[in-house]
C-alpha cells in the first residue's frame, strides 16, 4: 500500500493556500510549566473546522485531472458534518454540484450550514452513508470524496502538520483527535519527516477507541455503530480504513483514550481560559494533555473544529 509522503503533503499546501487559512499557534500560558502548551485552532477555517484542507486538495486534484468533455460538474460525499460543510464550500469556490450525505442523527446546526452553503443533503439511516452515497455518486455522475480514505485527502489535511513544524520546529508532543483517521494520518506524516524527535498521540474518545483497541491487537477492529455513537464526539465516531490504518501504525507513538467528562471539561476549558469554541470532538485534545501522561517539552494540541449546537454549549458550560 502506497503511503502519502512529505511531498504529497508540500504539494497540498501549494494547491490549497488560495482557499485555506493558515492557522497560527497560540501559546496557552495556561499550561503546565513542563509542558508548554499551544494550540492548532482549526476552528477559525472558514468552515469551522480542519475539513477543509483535505477537500480543497480533493477537489482541486481532481479539477487539475480533468477537462473538456470529462470535465467534472458534480462531487458527492458523506460525514457527519464537518467533512460535509468542507466539500459544499470547496464546490462552491470551484463552481461545482455537491451531494452530501449525512447520517440523520447529524447536529442540526451541521445539516443546516451544508445547504447554506448551496450543496443537496441526502438524509440517511445510521450506518449507511457510505452505501447511500455511491448510489448517489452512480444517480448524478459525481466524483466521489471521501472524508478520509483517499491519499489527496490525507495530504491536505496532513498540511496542518507542515505549518505546526515551520512554526515549531521544538515541537516534542503532538495531540492529534482520531476517528476515520485522515488528520492524524496527514499531520503524523509532516511531523514524522520534519520534526523526527516529537511524539505523536491519537487522542479517541473512550465509547469510541476502535483505534487504540487496534493498534493495540495490530489490526483494523469493528465496534458497532450504536456503541460508537454513544459518544458526545459525534465528529469522532468513524472507523479507519485500511489506507488511514496503515498510516496510523507508521506515526503514531500511541492512543491516549478520554472520558465524556474530560470531553465535557475541556470543552469549558477551552472557552474560559483560551476564548476558543470548541465541538467535543475538537476538545478531546486538551482532554488527553490534562491526563498528564505525555512526556515534557513543547506540546501542541489540534483545535480540530468548533461547530457545536449551541444548546449543547450551553448545557456543557452550566455543567
Amino acid at each position: 500500500m502506497k503511503l502519502v509522503t512529505i511531498d504529497d503533503v508540500r504539494a497540498a499546501a501549494e494547491r490549497i493556500r488560495p482557499n485555506v487559512v493558515r492557522t497560527p499557534l497560540l501559546a496557552a500560558r495556561w499550561g503546565d510549566r513542563e509542558r508548554p502548551l499551544w494550540i492548532k485552532p482549526e476552528n477559525l477555517q472558514p468552515i469551522g473546522a480542519f475539513k477543509v484542507r483535505g477537500a480543497f486538495n480533493a477537489i482541486g486534484a481532481v479539477r487539475e485531472n480533468s477537462d473538456g468533455r470529462d470535465a467534472v460538474t458534480d462531487v458527492v460525499a458523506y460525514s457527519s458534518g464537518n467533512h460535509a460543510q468542507a466539500v459544499a464550500y470547496a464546490a462552491a469556490a470551484f463552481g461545482l454540484r455537491a451531494h452530501i450525505v449525512m447520517p440523520e442523527e447529524t447536529p442540526e446546526v451541521k445539516v443546516a450550514a451544508t445547504r447554506g452553503l448551496g450543496a443537496r443533503v441526502v438524509l440517511c439511516a445510521a450506518g449507511q452513508r457510505e452505501a447511500v452515497a455511491e448510489q448517489t455518486a452512480h444517480d448524478t455522475g459525481g466524483v466521489m470524496i471521501p472524508p478520509f480514505d483517499h491519499p489527496d485527502v490525507i495530504a491536505g489535511q496532513g498540511t496542518a502538520g507542515l505549518e505546526i513544524a515551520e512554526d515549531l520546529p521544538s515541537v516534542r508532543n503532538v495531540l492529534i483527535p482520531v476517528s476515520g483517521g485522515g488528520l492524524a494520518s496527514g499531520i503524523g506524516t509532516a511531523i514524522r519527516a520534519l520534526c523526527p524527535a516529537a511524539k505523536i498521540f491519537g487522542v479517541e474518545p473512550e465509547l469510541a477507541a476502535d483505534t487504540a483497541e487496534g493498534l493495540r491487537l495490530g489490526h483494523r477492529v469493528d465496534w458497532p455503530v450504536g456503541d460508537r455513537n454513544r459518544t458526545i464526539a459525534d465528529g469522532l465516531r468513524s472507523q479507519p480504513s485500511e489506507l488511514t490504518f496503515a498510516h496510523l501504525q507508521q506515526v503514531l507513538d500511541g492512543m491516549i483514550t478520554v472520558s465524556e467528562a474530560e470531553i465535557r471539561s475541556a470543552v469549558r476549558e477551552l472557552v474560559h481560559r483560551a476564548h476558543l469554541v470548541a465541538e467535543p470532538s475538537g476538545a478531546v485534545a486538551l482532554a488527553a494533555y490534562r491526563q498528564g501522561v505525555t512526556p515534557p517539552g513543547d506540546t501542541v494540541l489540534i483545535l480540530s473544529g468548533g461547530n457545536v449546537e449551541p444548546q449543547m454549549l450551553r448545557q456543557i458550560l452550566a455543567d
